[in-house]
């Protein structure tokens, strides 16, 4: 995750529980500890394997900010996006890039992912999920 994305998340719940927490973040110096710090995507994948982290992870979920969506839609990483498509406008300052539909393919009926149209507190939502197409 990003710097901002980092200090959004509240501090009663930092670090993320059961998972290994880095942060991108070219500015910050040091974080607390538990959380590892990088100053690059590609610092952060070379950390997983040098720290000897590969055997517990199994994926790398990417959970903003908009720069490192950026960065892994537009590079050569493989990669499958999770989306929470919301009905409705929002003032927002954050954005998700545009899917490119030269570069992802929607996936229909993903396994373990709901379909349809769902609602809360009376927002419309519903998901959806692209993969990567091999360049």
């Amino acid at each position: 995750m990003g710097r901002k994305t980092w200090f959004s998340i509240p501090e009663k719940f930092r670090p993320l529980k059961d998972r290994i927490n880095i942060v991108l973040s070219r500015e910050m110096k040091e974080i607390e500890s538990g959380v590892y710090l990088s100053k690059s995507l590609q610092e952060a994948l070379e950390l997983i394997k040098d720290r000897d982290l590969s055997s517990k992870v199994e994926h790398v979920y990417i959970i903003g900010g908009s720069s490192v969506y950026k960065e892994v839609m537009t590079g050569p990483y493989k990669c499958r996006l999770y989306l929470t498509r919301i009905m409705a406008d929002f003032e927002c300052d954050t954005f998700l890039p545009d899917i490119d539909e030269k570069v992802f393919q929607k996936i229909e009926n993903p396994l373990n992912v709901p379909s349809g149209i769902h609602s809360e507190n009376g927002i419309n939502f519903q998901f959806e999920v692209y993969d990567k197409l091999q360049t």
